[in-house]
């Protein structure tokens, strides 16, 4: 399995890639920043001047409906945001 599962596009995200020159990842759980920082420099040939991972939790959450009691569960993940050296980037939108 691959420690990248894929890139976050949002408008947060993309904002600090323009500005900041830093990208964000969804990586596998058990990955740390030595196996991410190895995983993105071989997967989209730039260097890396720092990694920061991010643990979400498993979120449930219940309603009360006509039906009766309704629980839902989203599952939890791991985020990886990625500082490139100066004069890197990347680009997703290349071979849409």
């Amino acid at each position: 399995m691959s420690i990248l599962i894929k890139p976050i596009i949002t408008e947060k995200a993309t904002n600090d890639s323009e500005l900041f020159n830093r990208y964000a990842f969804v990586v596998d759980k058990k990955a740390n920043k030595i196996e991410i920082k190895k995983a993105v420099e071989t997967a989209y040939g730039v260097s890396i001047s720092s990694v920061k991972t991010l643990n979400y939790p498993v979120q449930k959450n219940t309603k009360f409906t006509k039906k009766g009691l309704v629980t839902g569960k989203k599952s939890g993940y791991k985020k990886a945001i990625i500082q490139l050296a100066e004069g890197e980037s990347i680009d997703f939108y290349n071979n849409l």
